[in-house]
């Protein structure tokens, strides 16, 4: 299978998971689908870690991304949950592609990456498909009113919410440069998710047992959102390992279409003429970002 079928079908994946959750899943706290989501995912992940190298080869700077991943990780997921879980998918998705606008800003503070004019036309497109998103605030012929669609991202709770989710990835995604460079990613995605799950089974799990009896009561969706998180993680670094990440990541932000359609199509979510043009706005803007 090439990368572009592989990062597709991680798109999928990914936007199945987040559907699943808000349908399946309705009554679970923030927490509980977090150890659903890296727990379930990470146990069921573990055979992929057949044949890694010993862990004492890795050296302490690794650990120490290891160790500043981890907690954001962790904190991104249980706002994403909250967002999906008591939100419309239509406006709490398409806000994940600002992860990339933030990832320029993070990367010239961080690395002394500079913007690209593809970059700087992303980010008009990305601030463009948000505007359209919340159009319906702007009044048709009053210019003044044409800034309410971007209050209205801070005032509505979901899109608030996966905006510090994509500002949380961005920072993730630029340490977890550095702990690529002491793994094969064949392996570093399975190990990372592994670890992710063990992690959250120590800080929410261990506390509480009694959560997986929240969990044994809906073992079917349970382990389906287990099985979709662990496929898109899987055809995730199965695609990287095909092609430049850049590319690989413009397409999986076809999920955020895949999360609109699901929202229109599954839960009735209205003002597809609208969201779904502004989503294909916000993904182009993070092609041109890649690029």
């Amino acid at each position: 299978m090439d990368w572009v079928s592989l990062s597709l079908l991680c798109a999928f994946s990914l936007a199945s998971a987040d559907a699943a959750t808000k349908a399946w899943l309705q009554g679970f706290s923030a927490r509980e689908l977090v150890v659903v989501r890296f727990g379930v995912a990470g146990l069921l992940m573990t055979p992929l870690l057949v044949g890694m190298p010993p862990l004492l080869d890795l050296p302490p700077a690794f650990w120490g991304w290891i160790a500043a991943l981890i907690p954001l990780e962790i904190a991104a997921m249980l706002l994403y949950m909250a967002a999906i879980r008591d939100h419309p998918l239509s406006l709490t998705l398409p806000y994940l592609a600002f992860t990339p606008v933030f990832v320029i800003a993070v990367a010239w503070v961080l690395l002394g990456e500079e913007v690209s004019p593809h970059g700087a036309a992303g980010v008009g497109l990305v601030v463009a498909g948000a505007w359209l998103l919340n159009s319906r605030h702007a009044k048709r012929g009053d210019w003044r009113s044409w800034t309410r669609p971007f209050a209205a991202i801070v005032e509505e709770p979901g899109s608030r919410m996966m905006l510090a989710v994509a500002a949380i990835y961005a920072l993730t995604a630029t340490l977890g440069k550095g702990a690529m460079r002491h793994m094969d990613p064949e392996f570093f995605g399975a190990f990372y998710f592994a670890l992710l799950g063990a992690a959250v089974c120590l800080l929410i799990l261990l506390p509480r047992p009694r959560l997986l009896l929240e969990l044994a009561r809906r073992p079917l969706p349970v382990l389906l959102v287990g099985v979709l998180m662990g496929l898109m993680v899987y055809t995730h670094f199965l695609a990287v390992q095909q092609v430049e990440v850049a590319y690989m990541i413009a397409v999986k932000r076809t999920s955020l279409l895949f999360g609109i359609l699901y929202g229109v199509l599954v839960f009735r979510e209205t003002g597809l003429s609208t969201r779904l043009p502004g989503g294909v706005l916000m993904l182009a803007g993070v092609a041109l970002i890649a690029r």
